[in-house]
């Protein structure tokens, strides 16, 4: 269902998107064997499809060439210059000197960073010269062209500007045992005119680790060949702690190397979690684009991926707070929580909207948020019309939080963002690529899946698009004005505040809580400005609302207390001759993203408490109404219904007439989208029930682990998990029946049941299954799930790579680039036309390709090319950010809760 939210007649529409997954699984089958006592089920072991990503089947209107029509071979290019990935490092006063390898026939190469053109040569070896760069980090490539103009671009390469020379040391962090050595390496960014002298010491930190190593020399000859450090940790059988090594050089910036003694019984867990952080975090593996000192996760390494983003490049408010996990729990092994508190500083600079970016938030009127639009289910039935006549209730939360905190600005994130600009939006239009750019795509009803969305700006002055931007797709108005608008994901916000608390807890412990008050506090904040999540769409009173005409809430009586699948905001340009503002809450909640680990740190924890005069309260209602929702969607075999809604096909429509209801909400067995259905993939029940087990290890909650005793049996009956890496765990679901009606306590729900249709081993759900059995096993010392815990963590380990932990994956979905009829096309009405940044044309012929012209380009575009002309699926090896940091998450979850056992 598409969240329009709308402003009052006579001013611009705007619907915010809903979020989707930003996940795939694997097709990796394999034959396994039983090793958990309780027997496990044998089911298919063909593997899934990405929710929100894969359609199976041909596609309509999808031609494919015979061998004969088969192109020519495309030319290749690659930086000669620069490696892929990152780490390289040039000075600003200094010309970069570019390079490319060709392969084939090429008339001409160009050379970029970020979408900006720096030089052109036509003529072999192909080479070009970047004069005056700015300090900073770019994403540099080189684009080459076939003899018909056709081109194709080099890997990404992370290019970092500096002003001065430096010295770098690597890994991020490296590890000793007690009464044992390790190395690290330093080396020199840039070449020096002569010979430099690098000093080594330690400058802070656990006294028992020293470096043998005292003075290290680089030449204008071998400067760039690292040299390594030897740190040796005295076997004193004391505490393990971090120090801190420092490799100054005269007219260098210092470079800086920490090294963790473990004791001497660590567990290989922490070893483990150590390996996987310095992989994602070395700048050469590419997880990271680095913007004023602060890194910004992309959602994968890889640029050709289609999911919930649209491109590897882009990122979400999901990967930013498992960036806080990430550091979170690197703080807790090491004690040093300065990544931690910068992860925080990246999430609040680039995903939460500034001041410049919500400008008029002053005009919002709270006893009037929005303006009605109806939702539709398929975007074919888009725009869709305002309809200023159906009322809508009051907003109860804006004058507390404004009163809180002194500010009309909302303190949440945005779920969507082209980190390296790559649709060339920039900030507000404007076609700048100073900063990462806030972007939207789904927009039009449950049907509409990423195939079928057109991506545009959170901020439409109208500079790119039709002759209204972007606004006319999504609604029907009289006149449209320029404006900015976003929609949040409570999902990833309810996260940052579950981070935060883990945070808290193990700094406390550790004797430096005050490192990390700040970061509380905010996340706390922004768990107060989170209540919106808990409100109807339109603050139509909650229950029984099954027309438009349905009374408008006040008060409270529109929160239904739940994570709904988004709240969103907006308003008009400065420029705007009346300025004005809205808000909207969400009307549907979906089982996978309640948080009742988050609701009870913001209702219970006295260093947790909101500032806004009710907020506490708040949170101690959703806690419960959270966890009485999950008991109300548990299924007869253990797992976890879709959810519920109190706008029925997203425009207060009327439910089938036997619908059953939770507190007068509707259940929705696939609430918010259906292409493809919401709560069949797997991943939704570890992502939610983690936090579940999380509350019970944390407070011994009953309702949570009665509801955690039946899914865990579910679960493991089927699984198969014997300490390798050949584990299948579900992937996806179907489901039949209904939940019996909410009567204040569960029920057995005998007419609700789940299937198990394909099974995975994809390696972030597993990791999130992981952690998932670790939490329940901690709180009820089930040891048969701490062991299916283990074994998957053991599994996940014979899955690495230089860059992390992953598997090959084949996506036939990929089909769905060219679509050009039927009910799966990119839909754009007839006579609507526009064009994006890069000048691709929008038009009701438009395909997901078309108006994406920049993938034909992609270094790993042949693949999918010759897949279209009647090849075999393509496979693909991906590195997504949100699975790296679960995985590292899971060994050092095991760490907290079982220590060195």
């Amino acid at each position: 269902m598409c969240p329009l939210a709308i402003r009052r007649t006579g001013h611009a529409p705007l619907c915010p998107a809903h979020m989707a997954p930003t996940h795939m699984t694997e097709r990796n089958p394999q034959v396994m064997r039983t090793h958990l006592r309780r027997r496990l089920r044998p089911g298919p072991v063909t593997g899934g499809l990405a929710l929100a990503a894969l359609v199976a089947g041909v596609v309509p209107g999808t031609t494919f060439a015979t061998e004969a029509d088969a192109p020519a071979k495309a030319p290749t290019v690659s930086l000669a210059s620069q490696d892929r990935g990152g780490g390289n490092y040039v000075l600003a006063d200094k010309s970069v000197p570019l390079k490319a390898e060709t392969s084939g026939e090429v008339s001409k190469v160009e050379f970029y960073a970020d979408n900006q053109l720096l030089a052109t040569d036509a003529e072999a070896p192909f080479e070009g010269k970047w004069a005056n760069a700015p300090e900073g980090q770019y994403s540099l490539t080189a684009k080459a062209y076939d003899a018909e103009g056709k081109p194709v671009s080099s890997h990404p390469s992370l290019v970092s500007v500096i002003e001065k020379p430096a010295v770098v040391a690597s890994p991020v962090t490296a590890y000793v045992e007690q009464g044992a050595e390790t190395t690290f390496d330093v080396s020199l960014t840039t070449k020096p005119a002569s010979d430099v002298e690098v000093t080594i010491e330690r400058a802070s930190g656990n006294k028992d680790l020293s470096a043998k190593t005292s003075k290290l020399t680089f030449t204008p000859e071998n400067w760039d060949k690292a040299q390594q450090v030897t740190v040796v940790s005295a076997d004193k059988k004391g505490d393990a702690g971090l120090a801190k090594f420092e490799a100054s050089a005269k007219g260098h910036e210092t470079g800086t190397a920490p090294v963790q003694e473990l004791g001497a019984l660590a567990s290989d867990y922490e070893q483990a979690f150590l390996d996987q952080y310095n992989k994602i975090s070395d700048p050469s593996s590419g997880y990271y684009r680095e913007f004023d000192g602060l890194k910004v996760p992309y959602h994968s390494i890889e640029t050709l991926i289609v999911e919930a983003p649209d491109h590897g490049h882009e990122t979400t408010s999901e990967a930013f707070t498992y960036y806080l996990w990430l550091e979170s729990e690197y703080g807790r092994l090491t004690e040093d929580w300065g990544p931690f508190n910068d992860a925080w500083a990246s999430l609040e600079k680039f995903a939460i909207p500034g001041t410049e970016d919500q400008p008029t938030n002053g005009a919002y009127d709270p006893s009037s948020p929005a303006t009605y639009a109806p939702e539709h289910t398929h975007p074919s039935e888009y725009p869709a019309q305002l309809d200023g006549d159906v009322s809508v209730g009051e907003d109860p939360l804006a004058e507390e939080l404004s009163s809180a905190y002194g500010s009309d600005e909302i303190y949440g994130m945005h779920w969507l963002l082209d980190v390296d600009n790559t649709y060339g939006f920039g900030f507000c239009g404007d076609e700048s690529d100073a900063e990462p750019v806030f972007i939207n795509t789904f927009q039009r009803g449950s049907q509409e899946s990423v195939w079928e969305t057109v991506t545009q700006p959170s901020c439409d002055t109208f500079a790119h698009g039709g002759e209204n931007g972007y606004l006319d797709l999504f609604t029907g108005d009289e006149n449209y004005s320029e404006q900015w608008k976003y929609t949040n994901a409570p999902d990833a916000d309810a996260r940052a505040v579950q981070v935060a608390y883990q945070a808290k807890e193990a700094a406390a412990a550790q004797g430096n809580g005050g490192e990390v008050a700040d970061v509380v506090e905010k996340a706390t904040k922004m768990g107060d400005y989170l209540r919106y999540a808990m409100f109807d769409k339109y603050f139509k009173a909650i229950g029984d609302c099954t027309s438009p005409s349905c009374p408008a809430g006040s008060g409270k009586d529109s929160a239904h207390y739940l994570m709904s699948w988004y709240y969103a905001w907006g308003g008009a340009l400065e420029s705007a001759e009346y300025p004005w503002a809205w808000r909207i809450g969400g009307s549907a909640s979906h089982q996978g993203y309640q948080n009742p680990m988050a609701a009870w740190a913001l209702a219970e924890d006295p260093d947790m408490q909101p500032q806004s005069s009710t907020g506490q309260e708040d949170w101690a209602e959703s806690l419960d109404r959270q966890l009485e929702f999950l008991q109300w969607l548990q299924s007869s075999e253990g797992a976890i219904a879709g959810g519920a809604t109190n706008s029925w096909e997203g425009d207060y429509g009327t439910p089938p007439s036997d619908a059953s209801t939770f507190y007068g909400m509707y259940y929705d067995w696939q609430p918010v989208w259906n292409d493809p259905p919401s709560n069949r993939w797997f991943g939704f029940q570890v992502w939610g029930l983690q936090r579940t087990a999380e509350l019970y290890a944390e407070t011994g909650d009953e309702r949570a682990g009665a509801i955690m005793d039946k899914w865990v049996d579910w679960a493991l009956e089927n699984s198969t998990i014997d300490g390798t890496g050949n584990y299948q765990i579900p992937s996806e679901m179907e489901w039949s029946g209904q939940p019996d009606d909410w009567s204040g306590s569960p029920s057995d729900n005998s007419n609700l049941h789940v299937e198990v249709t394909s099974h995975t081993n994809d390696v972030g759900v597993a990791a999130s299954f992981a952690k998932t059995l670790l939490y329940y096993a901690a709180g009820s010392g089930d040891e048969e799930a701490r062991l299916a815990g283990e074994g998957l963590l053991d599994g996940l380990l014979e899955h690495q790579d230089d860059l992390g932990i992953a598997l090959e994956e084949t996506r036939g979905d990929y089909e769905r680039f060219v679509v050009e009829s039927g009910d799966d096309k990119l839909y754009v009405p007839d006579g609507w036309t526009g064009t994006m940044p890069n000048g691709d044309e929008i038009n009701s012929d438009s395909t997901f390709l078309s108006i994406r012209s920049f993938y034909e380009s992609d270094p790993e575009w042949s693949k999918v090319q010759e897949y279209l002309d009647g090849g075999e699926e393509p496979t693909f090896t991906y590195h997504r950010y949100w699975a790296q940091a679960e995985i590292a998450t899971a060994f050092s979850a095991h760490v907290a809760l079982f220590g060195t056992e």
